[in-house]
């Protein structure tokens, strides 16, 4: 079992990071495109944050060769 705890961030702080609105990461945790957890309040995870900037991002990743 990992038992490393990843860094939360709030509604607020994810849209600070993001550049935009708190409704527009509303907006992404509700249609699904970014992982939240509700513990209170929404909180999303660092690893979290990374992959839905990863899975949004335009720039094409090139497999390894195997």
């Amino acid at each position: 079992m990992n038992t490393k705890i990843d860094k939360l961030f709030t509604i607020e702080e994810t849209a600070k990071i993001l550049r935009v609105s708190s409704r527009s990461v509303n907006r992404y945790i509700e249609s699904g495109k970014l992982k939240a957890s509700k513990i209170g309040s929404w909180r999303i995870t660092e690893l979290d944050l990374q992959k839905f900037l990863e899975d949004t991002s335009n720039l094409v990743v090139k497999n390894k060769k195997k």
